[in-house]
């Protein structure tokens, strides 16, 4: 007997119990009460999981997650336990898998930026602010912001919006003492990693975190950490602000949902098409570089 079954969304797997199918992971717990993270291939774009899926993704984002996480560790703790999956898992969890402490989660999205972009660009295209943090006139898609800020966003349900709030708000929920925590601790985590993306010519545009307090409740860095799916990533020698910038990302993918030859409607409810191959192998090799350029290591996927 293989100890585990296929099921739709997940794998079944003697001794952890499935609590979760996310749009990219799959979330179990042990016996003991420990938590086992496995990252899939699976891509989502504009709300939807996509029909195709991007082989070697998830391997490609735990590695890098790891990689950070190591680099991190004398700013805060973490959530990791262990990469080794678990007794009885398929051979295809290896290298994909977090064994994770299981932690009270701060419900709250904390996102540091160091670029104008995105949401943050959309609202400082408004009013000149991001998050109720003022910023100076003249700013453009993609410009350099005087000096990061912290702009968080409140955790929403299954299927709906993150929404963007002031730190007034995340200091009401939590508590001043608990939000200037958050807080210091996001622009440290963003200052380090930018530091060391710059050493490798990568600007980190911005970024999230998801922390939990351990049982001292002390505040854990959780999830993932400084990957494609939760950083902007853009080359520093491409950096022309003004416009959209070139990015390790899966905007490739996005592009093309958008594009007439998708022949899908965002507008519509209808699930979008399976992507060709050609996008399929451009993204995965944007995720490839990304990996290379900041561990030095071929990923070997």
């Amino acid at each position: 007997m293989s100890g585990f079954v296929e099921r739709p969304g997940h794998v079944e797997v003697e001794g952890l119990t499935h609590l979760h199918t996310g749009k990219v992971r799959d979330l179990y717990a042990t016996a003991g009460g420990d938590l086992v993270m496995v990252a899939s291939d699976r891509v989502s774009a504009y709300d939807w999981v996509l029909p195709t899926e991007i082989p070697g993704k998830g391997r490609l984002l735990t590695q890098l997650s790891l990689w950070w996480f190591e680099r991190l560790r004398d700013l805060v703790p973490d959530h990791v336990l262990s990469d080794t999956p678990p007794p009885g898992a398929p051979a295809d969890w290896a290298g994909r898998t977090l064994v994770c402490r299981n932690l009270d989660m701060v419900p709250v999205e904390c996102v540091a930026r160091g670029y104008l972009a995105g949401s943050g660009l959309a609202e400082y295209r408004v009013d000149r602010t991001v998050c109720g943090v003022p910023l100076p006139e003249g700013l453009t898609d993609g410009s350099e912001l005087p000096e990061p800020i912290f702009t968080p966003a409140t955790k929403a349900a299954v299927g709906d919006h993150d929404e963007n709030v002031s730190f007034a708000v995340v200091a009401e929920r939590l508590g001043e003492k608990r939000a200037a925590e958050l807080r210091d601790l996001t622009l440290a985590l963003y200052s380090r990693g930018r530091e060391i993306a710059c050493e490798r010519g990568v600007i980190l545009a911005d970024t999230k975190f998801e922390f939990g307090r351990g049982a001292d409740g002390g505040l854990v860095l959780a999830d993932e950490v400084f990957t494609p799916d939760s950083s902007r990533y853009w080359p520093a020698d491409e950096w022309a602000p003004g416009g959209p910038q070139p990015s390790f990302d899966k905007q490739i993918l996005r592009d093309w949902l958008t594009s007439p030859a998708s022949g899908w409607d965002r507008a519509a409810d209808t699930p979008p098409p399976e992507l060709p191959s050609d996008v399929v192998e451009r993204t995965i090799e944007r995720y490839r570089e990304i990996h290379r350029r900041l561990t030095g290591g071929d990923s070997g996927l």
